[in-house]
């Protein structure tokens, strides 16, 4: 049961936008509030439910397996996978953070001055203005590089390379993206909401 009720559900606002992905547990008790309704896709629509319906829908169209279900004294009720808040109408406000995998993300595992494509364990990131120079750790000074691009430049300025920038480094706008591990079950169900981001450890300054 506590396997279940650690199920990953993702949260909707009322506009229909992804804000958070919470446990099962924390999706039912949102519901019995009726903090919440159940988003249930059924003939390439989407149903909203709310728990009374979520409980009857579940009768009449039992789960599965055993990993898809909380069971009560008297019903069998299925874990939904997505669920829409009644009340809350806004974006979380949120800095998106300065971490290597979220600058290759934006620069698209592309080196920024060859143009080339890499695997993320063949880049580098690059202050482009070295930190000799008074260069920072921000998404406008630190790019994606090459292992042989970044030690053409060195702590050099591009200019005193002879290198070009392919496209001005910028702060991404933050969407409401999700950190989910690769492969988590439900994923494929969120696709129509969700948005695909990595977050790892804050790059230092």
């Amino acid at each position: 049961m506590e396997a279940v009720l650690n199920q990953p559900v993702l949260v909707l606002n009322r506009l229909w936008q992804a804000v958070n992905v919470v446990g099962a547990r924390r999706a039912f008790g949102l519901l019995a509030r009726d903090h919440a309704q159940v988003v249930h896709l059924s003939e390439d629509s989407y149903r909203v439910l709310s728990l009374l319906d979520w409980i009857d829908f579940s009768t009449h169209n039992p789960p599965l397996s055993e990993v898809e279900a909380v069971h009560t004294v008297s019903h069998r009720i299925r874990v939904p996978k997505v669920i829409l808040l009644t009340l809350f109408d806004r974006l979380p406000r949120k800095e998106l953070k300065l971490t290597r995998n979220n600058v290759f993300h934006r620069d698209r595992n592309r080196c920024q001055y060859c143009g080339s494509t890499f695997h993320r364990d063949e880049l580098n990131l690059d202050h482009v203005i070295p930190r000799h120079y008074g260069g920072k750790t921000t998404w406008e000074n630190i790019v994606c590089s090459c292992v042989s691009c970044n030690t053409r430049k060195a702590n050099r300025l591009p200019h005193e390379a002879g290198m070009r920038l392919i496209r001005k480094p910028s702060r991404p706008k933050w969407r409401p993206v999700i950190s989910m591990v690769m492969g988590q079950e439900g994923r494929e169900y969120w696709k129509d909401f969700l948005d695909l981001a990595y977050w790892n450890v804050e790059l230092d300054e």
